[in-house]
C-alpha cells in the first residue's frame, strides 16, 4: 500500500512531529503542503492530511490544496491536527470541514486524530505559550496507535 502524508507545520513543528510518527509507522512519503501536487496524488492509496489549528481552522494553505483536488474514485484518507484548544465535538470540530471537503472530492475518511500542541498565539504567549511540552511522548504515542489502527483497516478491506 502506498502512503502520502501532506501537512503544514507553521510555528512550534507540533503538527511535523506527528506527521514524522505517523510516516514512520506507515512508511509514508512525507512532503509539507506547499510541495504537494494534486497530480501526484493519483499514485497514492491512503493521503494523510494534517494540519496546525490556526484560529479554529485547518490551515488555509490545506484547505485551498484540497479544494484544487480533482474527483476520485475509491481513495482513502485520514486527517490530523495540533491545537492549543482540545477538540470538542460542536464546539470546536475543527476536523469538520476539511472531511467534508475531502468527503466531496470522493475520499473516504478512515480516521481522524487530534492531539495538543505548544500555542503562543495572542496573550498565551506573555506566559510562554500552553500547552509546552506537546505533543509529548505520550501524544506521539497515541499517533503511532492511531496510524498502526488506519493500517490494520485498510489492509483488511
Amino acid at each position: 500500500m502506498k502512503t502520502l502524508i501532506i501537512y503544514v507545520s507553521i510555528h512550534h513543528g507540533n503538527t511535523e512531529k506527528v506527521a514524522r510518527v505517523m510516516a514512520n509507522v506507515l512508511d509514508a512519503d512525507l512532503v509539507q503542503v506547499e510541495r504537494a501536487h494534486a497530480s501526484t496524488l493519483e499514485q497514492y492509496d491512503l493521503i494523510g492530511f494534517g494540519s496546525g489549528i490556526y484560529l479554529g481552522s485547518y490551515h488555509n494553505s490545506l484547505l485551498d490544496l484540497v479544494d484544487k483536488l480533482p474527483i476520485f474514485q475509491s481513495k482513502k484518507a485520514f486527517i490530523f491536527s495540533t491545537s492549543g484548544l482540545r477538540k470538542i465535538r460542536f464546539f470546536h470540530d475543527f476536523d469538520k470541514p476539511v472531511r467534508e471537503k475531502l468527503q466531496r472530492k470522493g475520499f473516504d475518511i478512515v480516521g481522524e486524530f487530534s492531539c495538543r500542541g505548544l500555542d503562543t498565539y495572542r496573550a498565551t504567549r506573555l506566559v510562554g505559550g500552553i500547552n509546552r511540552g506537546r505533543p509529548d511522548a505520550e501524544d506521539l504515542k497515541q499517533a503511532e496507535d492511531f496510524a498502526r489502527k488506519i493500517l490494520k483497516a485498510v489492509l483488511s478491506d
